[in-house]
């Protein structure tokens, strides 16, 4: 589903590599290094290891704080705040050292749990650029047409632009991506051919209804194997980042490294992994932390900016990846940072 998993599997990848062994058991003997995903149950573990005097390394995602400010339910509710409470408390009393996912990421918590005293650092999440990259493969996930240039808004016809949204989850509270996503298609349906590519779980009833009243061309994926993402990416043309208040959206990562340009609003990190070149983020338009509505206007005109130059924003996304979002770039940050005194 993305997020820590996705990260954990490429990041032991990265270390297998290099020769170095992964465990996942906290009492494991021989361990150098404890990099902790966040939080864990496992406290007690976790005390243990550190009156080992094994060093624990915290690599720290945003706050949950959705459920704050709208209705979620009542379980995801309890779950975000011991989240919040398990993250916070590792941070203060049991982390030796801190990886923020993203400058934003490092502000957010600085602002609301106060700062700390021990080493910390900011590095991107990365991605197997072997693996995520333009190049076509005969199992590629097709386009909607093939088009031989996309200098230029296609006129009409069979010619049509894929709009891709990624995310793990757009079910319950955390759908307000998914509004704005549906409301961009309407506009440019407007304008010119597109249809709206939609990858991660949603209600089934809010799926219906958005199929029911919407006058623009959608498909629901649902959840797929993660394996399918890079054929998916690379058969659309433009990714639209939904996240509110992004801490480091592996997707839009993934879709830079397949020379996929991203649209989005100017929150959270976004404008750290998404330079002009390589995509438009656009502001808000209202107070992003009250989810107030957003201008879609503004996503439109971006949009339209990105399509009418398209080979330009696909080269620079994928050179934007290459120099900066490399899986064993990467690697080799949290490395040294873990043999930094």
């Amino acid at each position: 589903m993305g997020g820590v998993g996705s990260f954990r599997i490429k990041f032991a990848e990265g270390l297998k590599s290099r020769g170095i062994e992964v465990t996942h058991d906290l009492d494991a003997p021989r361990v150098d290094f404890i990099l902790l995903l966040a939080g864990t149950r496992n406290l007690v573990g976790l005390h243990r290891a550190r009156k080992r005097g094994i060093p624990i390394i915290q690599r720290l995602d945003g706050i949950n704080w959705v459920q704050r400010k709208r209705w979620t339910s009542f379980r995801y509710h309890l779950r975000a705040e011991y989240g919040n409470a398990n993250l916070a408390f590792i941070r203060r009393f049991l982390a030796d050292k801190i990886v923020y996912q993203s400058e934003f990421t490092h502000q957010w918590w600085e602002d609301w749990y106060g700062k700390t005293r021990i080493p910390h650092t900011v590095i991107h999440n990365a991605v197997d650029l072997d693996i995520y990259s333009p190049s076509p493969r005969s199992d590629d996930f097709s386009r909607p047409a093939s088009q031989s240039t996309l200098a230029a808004v296609p006129s009409g016809g069979n010619n049509t632009y894929r709009l891709l949204l990624v995310e793990g989850s757009l079910a319950g509270g955390l759908d307000s991506g998914l509004r704005w996503a549906v409301e961009l298609a309407e506009n440019l349906t407007q304008l010119l051919p597109i249809e709206l590519l939609v990858v991660g779980r949603v209600d089934e009833k809010r799926k219906a209804e958005i199929l029911m009243k919407t006058t623009a061309n959608i498909e629901f994926l649902g959840v797929v194997p993660r394996e399918e993402i890079p054929a998916i990416d690379r058969s659309a043309h433009l990714y639209f980042s939904a996240e509110v208040n992004p801490p480091c959206p592996n997707a839009v990562i993934e879709a830079l490294a397949c020379g996929l340009p991203v649209l989005g609003f100017d929150t959270g990190s976004l404008s750290e992994l998404v330079p002009p070149a390589a995509g438009k983020t656009v502001p808000y338009g209202a107070d992003v932390w009250k989810l107030e509505s957003p201008d879609i206007s503004s996503l439109t005109e971006a949009a339209l900016e990105i399509l009418t130059n398209l080979p330009q924003y696909q080269q620079s996304a994928r050179q934007h990846a290459e120099e900066n979002l490399g899986l064993d770039l990467m690697v080799e940050k949290y490395l040294n940072f873990f043999t930094t005194p």
